[in-house]
């Protein structure tokens, strides 16, 4: 099922990486949530980030080692692994390897999205997520 709204969490180190894949994600129909581009001058930031939370129904979350040293993703993480709203919706994306059991230790019984090798296959596994075919 389509999200109805994709929360991405993400290090702003990552932006390179996280651009592009949010270009994807949107031109193949999936709404997502992402902090550059959704909240505007003088906004709270940390109210919306909570908002978004609280709003969305699916969690990715972009893993390398700038993402495992923030402190927002993991709270946004901890946030969404104990939410029940976010159950079987939590699709951690592996850009970089990294000690990503720093985030959580329970991060590693989900499946994750491997970006690390080919970016292509890892938009492709993204995409089946929700029954969607990669197109360039």
């Amino acid at each position: 099922m389509l999200p109805t709204e994709l929360f991405l969490s993400h290090s702003s180190q990552d932006q390179a990486f996280v651009d592009p894949l949010v270009a994807v994600l949107r031109r193949h129909g999936v709404p997502v949530w992402y902090s550059p581009t959704n909240i505007i001058g003088a906004q709270q930031w940390h109210d919306e980030i909570g908002k978004a939370l609280k709003r969305c129904d699916w969690f990715c979350v972009v893993l390398s080692p700038q993402a495992v040293a923030s402190t927002w993703v993991k709270r946004e993480t901890v946030y969404a692994l104990n939410d029940r709203r976010y159950d079987n919706r939590i699709v951690p994306l592996l850009y970089q390897p990294c000690a990503h059991d720093n985030l959580s230790w329970t991060l590693s019984s989900l499946q994750f999205v491997d970006f690390s090798q080919q970016l292509e296959d890892g938009y492709r596994q993204l995409l089946r997520t929700w029954g969607l075919g990669y197109q360039l």
